[in-house]
């Protein structure tokens, strides 16, 4: 039990770590926040799929990174919770599919736990696409509207969530019961 513990909070902390470590390389771009902005460290949200240790590990880790970057209050507050609740999302859309592979069973992957892999990244998508604009317009006075800002975020979030996500979601899935076991 306690093992279990230790591996939740190990787990968190990595993945918080390397959420960090991503934001960081991809500021040197002046790609981790701004109206433009392909945050390649979002790509870490699908693995709520895979553990619920990534769901603190996420949101601590954006919420660092939106500190350490410079980011206003606004930001790091309602970023960072966008982030949680694509996390959330993402383990929710997993439920069925963790517990039934954790079990050890030998049954044949379903369509509806295939159609869970095609979904995972879209709760991140949605939750930033909805509320970083409104951070932008708002609180940062970003010249556009929040119709362009919903457009950028959202094609930054496909591209780092959607494509680079859903690719680390397939690598991951190989070794899944190497890297997430309790």
């Amino acid at each position: 039990m306690r093992n279990k513990k230790v591996l939740f909070i190990v787990q968190a902390a990595v993945i918080a770590a390397v959420y960090v470590v991503l934001t960081y390389f991809i500021s040197a771009f002046n790609l981790a926040s701004g109206a433009i902005q392909v945050r390649i460290s979002e790509a870490l949200c699908i693995l709520p799929f895979f553990t619920p240790a990534a769901i603190p590990g996420l949101f601590l880790g954006c919420l660092l990174s939106n500190l350490l970057t410079g980011c206003i209050i606004w930001d790091v507050v309602f970023g960072s919770l966008a982030t949680l609740l694509g996390a959330l999302g993402t383990f929710l859309l997993s439920g069925p599919t963790r517990r039934r592979e954790s079990n050890d069973s030998r049954e044949r992957t379903s369509n509806s736990d295939k159609k869970r892999k095609w979904l995972a990244p879209l709760p991140p998508i949605a939750a930033n696409t909805l509320i970083v604009p409104f951070v932008l317009y708002y609180a940062y006075h970003f010249p556009g509207s929040i119709p362009y800002f919903m457009l950028t975020v959202g094609i930054g979030e496909i591209i780092s969530c959607g494509i680079l996500g859903f690719i680390l979601l397939n690598v991951l899935n190989r070794y899944k019961k190497y890297i997430f076991t309790y």
